[in-house]
C-alpha cells in the first residue's frame, strides 16, 4: 500500500511539474510573439515589474546595456512591432515554489530574413496563480 502511495505522489508530482514547464514555456513564447507583433497590452501582461526588476543586455561589442524595466510595460514608440519570428529551444529551468529561472537560446529573424542568435536568462514568479516575468538577461552568440 505504501509503494502505491509513493508511486502516486511522485506521479502528480511529475504532472505538476511539467504543467508549471509547459505554463512557462507558454508565456515565453507569448512574451516573444508579441514584441514582435506590437501587441503592447499583451506584451506588458508577460511582466510584473519589482522594484527590484532587472533587464541587461549584453551587445556583440562586449558592452552591457541596463534597460529600464518600465519598458516592457511602457516601450517608446517603434521599438516593439517590427514583425520578424523567434523560436525558443534548449529550455532548463528552476521552478521552486512561485519563482523560477529558465534559460534558453533564440533565433531571431527580422521581416528582413537577418538572423541573430542569443542566449537569455528569464526570472518568474508566480503571481496571483500566474507566471510572470520579474527580469532578464540577453546575451548574443555566434553560431559556426
Amino acid at each position: 500500500m505504501k509503494k502505491i502511495f509513493f508511486l502516486l505522489l511522485f506521479s502528480v508530482s511529475i504532472g505538476f511539474a511539467q504543467s508549471e514547464e509547459e505554463a512557462i514555456i507558454a508565456l515565453l513564447e507569448k512574451e516573444s510573439a508579441t514584441w514582435r507583433s506590437g501587441d503592447i497590452k499583451a506584451h506588458a501582461d508577460c511582466w510584473s515589474i519589482k522594484p527590484y526588476s532587472r533587464i541587461l543586455v549584453s551587445t556583440q561589442q562586449g558592452n552591457s546595456i541596463d534597460v529600464p524595466p518600465a519598458i516592457m510595460l511602457n516601450p517608446p514608440a517603434n521599438m516593439m512591432g517590427n514583425g520578424g519570428t523567434s523560436k525558443n529551444s534548449n529550455y532548463k529551468m528552476n521552478i521552486n515554489g512561485a519563482n523560477a529561472w529558465v534559460s534558453h537560446d533564440e533565433e531571431s529573424t527580422t521581416q528582413e530574413g537577418i538572423t541573430s542568435y542569443t542566449y537569455e536568462l528569464r526570472i518568474l514568479e508566480k503571481i496571483d496563480g500566474e507566471w510572470k516575468l520579474v527580469g532578464q538577461s540577453i546575451h548574443p552568440r555566434k553560431i559556426e
